[in-house]
């Protein structure tokens, strides 16, 4: 894990409207080692999903820098991000974003797709990651058939069929109930270590947060790190 993925220096991150301005995030500095896992807490509002969302190309940094393996995220056009999405990123939301008119297989097969697998081959590596995490038997169902906990069991297969760098997850666990959600935070750290992931995670469920490498807690617009192994 000598290498790193993620060097982020000096970021800010602020929102502007008419009446105000609003700085998020004040001269964050992360540095991540490739196969790591790293978990983020914070209370609400303290800039965890802005961060994810910076690192994941979906929201544009103020100031600072932001390299993600050969990517540097402040000077990347459109067509780059799209190919940095496909190419380095798995996603995972609270919300599971599957296709509604698509069954599970369909769903995981569907980015391999985008990105030009042949239709055979991204229905193999679908179906060997959907049997990774239990719903193989579920794949011909609709999202509309299947349980909360299934439905983010096909996300975290979803996020993998790329074959991605990097895994980040965003409150994965926070639709579900506690029982469930157990069962996808092991799951989701079990295979971004069976398939040699580094892994971002943000989340508010401190139970999961106690299985990553390293934890930071987001306070002020800075990362702190945090034991929470004493919670």
């Amino acid at each position: 894990m000598s290498d790193t993925i993620i060097e982020i220096k000096d970021l800010e991150k602020t929102y502007f409207s008419d009446s105000e301005e609003l700085t998020i995030l004040k001269g964050l500095n992360l540095t991540v080692a490739q196969g790591s896992k790293i978990v983020i807490v914070g209370e609400s509002g303290s800039g965890k999903s802005t961060l994810l969302n910076i690192i994941g190309g979906i929201d544009k940094i103020t100031s600072g820098s932001v390299i993600a393996g050969k990517w540097n995220l402040a000077k990347m056009s459109e067509s780059s991000i799209s190919e940095y999405r496909s190419k380095f990123l798995g996603l995972i939301f609270q919300f599971h974003y599957l296709l509604k008119d698509f069954t599970a297989l369909e769903n995981v097969s569907m980015p391999a797709l985008i990105a030009g697998v042949p239709k055979k081959e991204a229905a193999q590596k679908a179906e060997q990651l959907l049997q990774d995490v239990g719903v193989y038997d579920r794949k011909d169902h609709l999202p509309s058939q299947l349980s909360g906990g299934e439905r983010q069991r096909v996300a975290v297969a979803r996020s993998l069929i790329n074959d991605p760098s990097l895994i980040l997850a965003d409150e994965p666990t926070g639709n579900l109930d506690p029982a469930n959600a157990s069962l996808i935070g092991e799951l989701l750290f079990s295979m971004v270590e069976k398939y040699n992931k580094t892994l971002l995670l943000v989340t508010h469920d401190y139970s999961i947060a106690k299985n990553g490498d390293i934890c930071y807690k987001i306070s002020n617009g800075h990362l702190e790190s945090t034991d929470l192994r004493s919670k």
